[in-house]
């Protein structure tokens, strides 16, 4: 399949894939007796080790092939696009719907661009500058609907979604810059090479040795986890690597399409409320960043 073909199929794996991992954050964080089954930071070192773990081992001879001095940008890349967002989204999902979280997500190209311009001096055009302005307004009115419909819930923690976007928006700038030759399984080993110790560290510093894996309900969310390994991060961060190198990173971030309709799919299905605005309010969003990731000329 020649690349003009395989972008696209990449582009739909990688939003049913992500567009699933919202709600496998929240399986995964779990409650019993009206508590949280496990700690956002134990979550997020857990997702990061184990994933770690897995690439690692089979992706240890392609890290080992890169030159020492990519690896500073495969650090950044592997605190901005992996470590930071595990736990922010981790934590913003104490407070918010999983549904609330693929949406917001969904700015991630409309962030990309601003960055790009703004510190990578990658050129835009008028539309997607009008892209960017409809987007950040309907991610706003997301949020106020919200917070009209969800009393209960804390919607200022939607704000460390758009940090978790923005970290997103950072690496793949950061990839396309300076990581374009490197093999995309090199790539992400190397991301993990790096964070593993880190999140070790989060780990035993947030008390994981004190859980019971023994629980069931321990044993549930591990299993949650381990297919967010597997899926969302070991196998999607490959291919979004390659995405990323056979593209431009504003239709990489694209992969934002489809992941609020799967996101919100699996939000309904596990009970979460969606009033007519934040309907509204999203398809605000998925028109701008159809708007930011269309090919038009630069300006």
């Amino acid at each position: 399949m020649d690349n003009a073909k395989l972008k696209y199929l990449y582009l739909v794996i990688l939003s049913l894939i992500w567009g699933s991992s919202f709600i496998l954050i929240k399986k995964a964080l779990g409650e019993e007796n009206g508590e949280l089954v496990l700690q956002p930071l134990q979550l997020g070192a857990l997702r990061t080790m184990i994933s770690g773990a897995i690439l690692i081992s089979i992706g240890w001879k392609s890290f080992a092939a890169t030159r020492r001095k990519d690896w500073p940008w495969l650090a950044l890349s592997g605190l901005l696009g992996t470590f930071f967002p595990a736990f922010l989204f981790a934590y913003a999902q104490t407070e918010i719907d999983s549904a609330i979280s693929a949406i917001l997500n969904s700015t991630v190209p409309l962030i990309t661009l601003i960055m790009g311009a703004i510190i990578f001096g990658i050129s835009f055009s008028r539309n997607q500058l009008i892209g960017v302005i409809i987007g950040l307004a309907g991610a706003v009115g997301l949020v106020l609907a919200g917070m009209e419909s969800h009393p209960e819930q804390n919607y200022l923690f939607a704000g460390l979604i758009l940090i978790a976007c923005a970290c997103y928006a950072s690496n793949v700038n950061i990839i396309k810059r300076y990581l374009q030759n490197i093999k995309p399984l090199a790539i992400a080993t190397g991301n993990f090479v790096f964070i593993v110790p880190l999140a070790t560290i989060v780990f035993f510093s947030a008390d994981g040795a004190s859980i019971d894996f023994e629980s069931s309900a321990v044993q549930e969310s591990f299993m949650y986890i381990i297919t967010l390994c597997i899926f969302g991060t070991v196998a999607a961060k490959v291919m979004f690597n390659k995405l990323v190198q056979m593209t431009s990173p504003v239709f990489a971030s694209s992969v934002t399409y489809l992941m609020p309709v799967i996101g919100l799919t699996w939000g309904v299905l596990d009970g979460e409320l969606f009033n007519i605005w934040q309907v509204v309010a999203t398809g605000v969003i998925i028109f701008a960043v159809v708007l930011v990731t269309r090919e038009k000329k630069k300006v």
